[in-house]
């Protein structure tokens, strides 16, 4: 695990061996300098998971902070939009029709945000506002280890093909479906991504969007990537972030999966999510 660092006042300690990390001596609330923002920057490519706790961030301060890491685009189409909050969605079970909430319930696979089109957000960002008593979790999985440490007859599998990633929106999916359509949103990606800031080398595919890959057959596909759902998803890859009321995360969705752990639907649960993009194609 890498050791604590810290720079005028904020300080970042690992969460787990394989990512994530906290960052504390920083209000979100406020616009960080450019000083702040190159060392948050930095502990979010070494540890690809940041959490802030204790935070008390409004919509506005939430996007202004986002627009200092990259570009934030629109909520699409415009009817989801919540009103003077045209960049925020909420992930919640808390019924409003203001809020227009998304995935509210349920249990959630292994995913990386968007990885059905053409050019995926580079970062996901969620603040909690209500969490349910139990459950509810978010595991993260660290996509660099998973690939470098690739039987030799995996890495040669993937190594120069694609995969096709689909959301199978018929409901807004939590699990896995089952179903192919053309009209469904999907987009051919590398199995193996390099990440253009790092240069490191990830694992991109994933348990709930990734349907074939590229020259296999049906029987071939799904066993190859059966295989690698299950490499990917041990625990030695993992943290898992239990949530409070405050907590600010942000993460790397070029080199991590994501996923939700189950609650009871009669708790509460509100988080905000705000989606961070590159300025120009990665």
């Amino acid at each position: 695990m890498m050791r604590p660092t810290r720079q005028a006042g904020i300080s970042v300690r690992p969460l787990a061996h394989a990512l994530g990390a906290e960052v504390n001596g920083i209000d979100l609330a406020r616009q960080p300098d450019s000083a702040a923002v190159a060392f948050i920057r930095d502990a979010w490519k070494r540890h690809l998971v940041l959490v802030f706790p204790g935070q008390d961030v409004s919509a506005e301060a939430h996007t202004r902070f986002c627009s200092a890491f990259g570009a934030l685009r629109e909520i699409r189409p415009v009817a989801h939009q919540v009103p003077d909050e045209p960049y925020v969605r909420y992930v919640s079970n808390v019924r409003d029709s203001a809020i227009n909430p998304v995935h509210e319930s349920g249990e959630m696979q292994f995913h990386a945000d968007q990885s059905y089109l053409r050019v995926p957000c580079i970062a996901t960002t969620l603040y909690a506002m209500e969490v349910p008593n139990a459950g509810g979790n978010t595991m993260f999985i660290n996509c660099y280890d998973a690939y470098a440490t690739l039987p030799h007859d995996l890495k040669r599998a993937v190594v120069g093909r694609k995969a096709l990633n689909v959301l199978d929106y018929a409901s807004i999916p939590t699990l896995r479906g089952s179903a192919l359509g053309s009209s469904m949103p999907q987009w051919w990606h590398p199995m193996v991504r390099t990440h253009p800031e790092t240069g490191r080398e990830a694992l991109f595919v994933n348990r709930m969007m990734t349907r074939a890959v590229e020259g296999l057959d049906h029987a071939e596909s799904g066993a190859l990537l059966r295989r690698l759902f299950e490499h990917q998803e041990q625990e030695r890859f993992m943290y898992e972030h239990v949530w409070a009321p405050g907590d600010f995360l942000m993460w790397d969705n070029r080199c991590t999966l994501h996923a939700r752990r189950d609650f009871d639907p009669r708790d509460r649960r509100m988080l905000r999510r705000v989606t961070i993009h590159a300025r120009t194609a990665d």
